[in-house]
């Protein structure tokens, strides 16, 4: 998928996470990442991240280290 879809994916769910108590949103989004985004997609989303995460809301960025790593295949 193209970057900026990917950011703007991962920008609506934090928008939605962001109303919700700081530690909630955070598991909140890391746990629909990891439910619902295929491995490619959250392997996407863990590369730009560790890239510097440019164009991603803040929560998206902190909640990071909560988003598990697809498996190797």
């Amino acid at each position: 998928m193209s970057p900026e879809k990917m950011i703007h994916m991962a920008n609506q769910i934090a928008i939605f996470f962001e109303t919700h108590p700081r530690e909630a949103a955070l598991d909140g989004f890391a746990d629909h990442i990891n439910r619902f985004w295929e491995p490619r997609m959250r392997r996407q989303l863990l590369d730009h991240l560790a890239a510097g995460g440019e164009g991603l809301r803040p929560l998206a960025i902190e909640a990071a280290a909560r988003i598990r790593p697809p498996r190797a295949a």
